[in-house]
Formats: structure tokens, C-alpha cells, sequence
């Protein structure tokens, strides 16, 4: 996003003008944001801060506390692999280490033509049917290591298509 344009900064404060007369908006702006723009950067903070009057420090400490927030923008599909208890007793950890290597990108990064960010999830709730794996709220059931590969190769399919 870098410097924000004049249109970009009209819409962020029209979304913080939605939330003008609840007690503590902040967590319902931010998703706000997060879903138009896929990510809060320091630039969005500030006019958040400047609209509520809420410090810039207390609106990062929120971004970098929850995992559903971003400072960075995230790839046009974002994987999430469980790593709760039942999907890593299940070889959740290698699905992830096969995503990763076959991505170029570890937990938490973005691949550099911005199609795929990788992240390592605590749980998603989908026990019964893990290891799971979620793309974009699509949820992949029993992921098995030898998967990996059609699932990346069926997003890349839908990009070039």
C-alpha cells in the first residue's frame, strides 16, 4: 500500500465512521480494513489512530497480536496449515514442510509473485478430519504429504486460466 492515496484514506475513514458510536470499535475497523486491503500497515494505523483517538502503539499491539491481522499484504491464496494437536499427531508438520518447499517460502511468508502466502495455524477446529488445510476458507480434509503438489498446481490452474 505504501503512501496511502487520497481515495485509499477517504475509505478508511468511512469504515471508521461505521463504527462512530460503539464503545471499543477498534477490532471491528481492523477487520474491516483487513478484509478490503488484506493488510494494516503503519500508514492505515495512523488515520485509524487520528479518526478514535486510540494511540497508534495500542492499534499496533492489537495487529501484531492477532494472527488474522497482517502489517504485510499476504498472497492472493493464503494457506493455512493446522499445526494444532490432532492435525500435527496426524503429519501435519509435513504437509507444511512440503508446502513450503515446493512454494519456496517458509510459515509466515509471501511467495515474490504475491500468489500464495504460507501460515502455520494453532487449530481451525476441523480435528476429525485432520490434518487439515485451509485455503482462503476453503478447508482441505486429511491432507496427506502427496497432495501438496495438486493443490498448488490446482491454484496455479485457476490463475493462468
Amino acid at each position: 500500500m505504501g503512501k496511502l492515496n487520497a481515495t485509499a484514506e477517504a475509505q478508511i475513514r468511512e469504515i471508521c465512521d461505521r463504527y462512530k458510536g460503539e464503545k471499543t470499535p477498534l477490532m471491528m475497523i481492523l477487520s474491516d480494513i483487513q478484509n478490503e486491503y488484506g493488510y494494516i500497515p503503519l500508514e492505515v494505523q495512523e488515520v485509524v489512530s487520528e479518526k478514535t483517538g486510540i494511540s497508534v502503539a495500542e492499534i499496533y499491539g492489537v495487529v501484531t497480536f492477532y494472527s488474522f491481522f497482517s502489517l504485510t499484504p499476504k498472497g492472493k491464496y493464503v494457506i493455512g496449515c493446522c499445526l494444532g494437536t490432532a492435525c500435527y499427531v496426524k503429519g501435519a508438520q509435513i504437509v507444511i514442510d512440503r508446502f513450503s518447499e515446493l512454494l519456496g517460502i517458509k510459515p509466515g511468508q509471501t511467495t515474490e509473485d504475491g500468489l500464495f502466502t504460507l501460515d502455520a495455524l494453532r487449530c481451525i477446529g476441523a480435528c476429525g478430519i485432520a490434518p487439515a488445510v485451509s485455503i482462503n476458507g476453503k478447508v482441505y480434509p486429511k491432507v496427506d504429504v502427496e497432495h501438496v503438489e495438486d493443490i498448488i498446481a490446482s491454484y496455479r490452474k485457476e490463475v493462468s486460466a
